[in-house]
């Protein structure tokens, strides 16, 4: 009977091993929440080659993320569906807006690119720096409202954190999603917003908006000519997107290491590297599991010191 059992348990251990030895044997899908899903789709045509599988990216936005986390935390663990993880998702896990738990209940596979946001402002808005437009702010306040890709989401903090450090009384408006967001300042229903440079800089190239300044601490080699705005009367000032892989929690480590080796594979081509920077984003570093474990732990307290300093919620 002993014997049976172990033979049943090693037979068990082998098949899971063969399985991920296997993996990947059909479509791979990942899921993107919020923010742009260009970065996803970048890694998905050179993933789908370097894994020999297709590689398709689903767009499930809304409610600051959570559609998204939901899908992929309860789908089986076997890694053929990830999720574009965020800065929303370190955001909504320090403030408690949802059950989720990006820290506890996914399987970090990898980081693979950062990016500062934009301050923008509607073109007749009578201010061209930031200076001016704390002024008006305080000149006018309640008066202004300022978009943002939903609540818990990296434009919301820095709308909030822009608040605190400037001392002003602007309106939280929430969209579904960032393009909707921008789309409203371009058009005159809100009047700023902290977007991100990917979707940001052709309309402050065309005149649709203005940009005051990025949330990074010194200047943006993606926007040249836009100063850094803990440079220009707010020090300290800094709000950073990031862009991410995760897998459902008890994906096997064999599942994890594979994706992870093959993103590192497309991080290092010159391919991805121009693609990314084409659409606005700075490349990530090389990191495992675990380093990108690590960094999502630091950046969810980094947010939760962020909104107890200030005293913000989810609502």
């Amino acid at each position: 009977m002993f014997s049976r059992l172990c033979c049943t348990i090693l037979f068990l251990v082998t098949l899971s091993a063969t399985r991920a030895d296997d993996y990947p044997s059909r479509v791979i899908r990942i899921v993107v929440g919020p923010g742009p899903d260009i970065v996803t789709r970048v890694f998905a045509d050179v993933l789908s080659r370097t894994l020999g599988q297709p590689v398709v990216v689903e767009q499930r936005p809304g409610a600051g993320g959570v559609i998204a986390a939901q899908t992929v935390s309860a789908a089986p663990a076997d890694g053929y569906l990830l999720l574009q993880a965020t800065a929303s998702y370190t955001i909504n896990t320090a403030l408690q807006s949802q059950s989720l738990d990006i820290g506890r209940d996914f399987a970090p596979v990898a980081l693979v690119s950062t990016i500062p946001f934009v301050l923008v402002v509607h073109p007749a808005l009578p201010a061209e720096t930031l200076g001016e437009l704390i002024a008006y702010a305080k000149a006018n306040p309640g008066k202004l409202n300022y978009a943002s890709s939903g609540i818990g989401t990296p434009p919301h903090m820095a709308g909030e954190l822009f608040k605190f450090m400037a001392g002003v009384d602007i309106v939280h408006v929430p969209y579904r999603e960032a393009n909707s967001g921008l789309a409203s300042v371009i058009g005159g229903a809100t009047q700023m917003m902290f977007s991100i440079v990917s979707i940001a800089k052709s309309q402050i190239d065309g005149g649709n908006a203005r940009g005051i300044g990025v949330t990074s601490l010194t200047p943006s080699a993606l926007v040249p000519d836009l100063p850094a705005i803990a440079q220009s009367g707010l020090p300290g000032f800094e709000v950073i997107g990031w862009n991410g892989f995760v897998a459902p929690k008890a994906t096997p480590p064999r599942i994890i290491a594979k994706l992870n080796a093959a993103i590192l594979d497309a991080l290092a081509t010159a391919e991805v590297r121009e693609k990314l920077k084409a659409a606005g984003y700075d490349t990530a570093a090389t990191n495992s599991p675990q380093e990108f474990a690590d960094f999502i732990a630091a950046d969810t307290k980094k947010w939760l010191n962020l909104a107890t300093r200030i005293n913000i919620n989810a609502n």
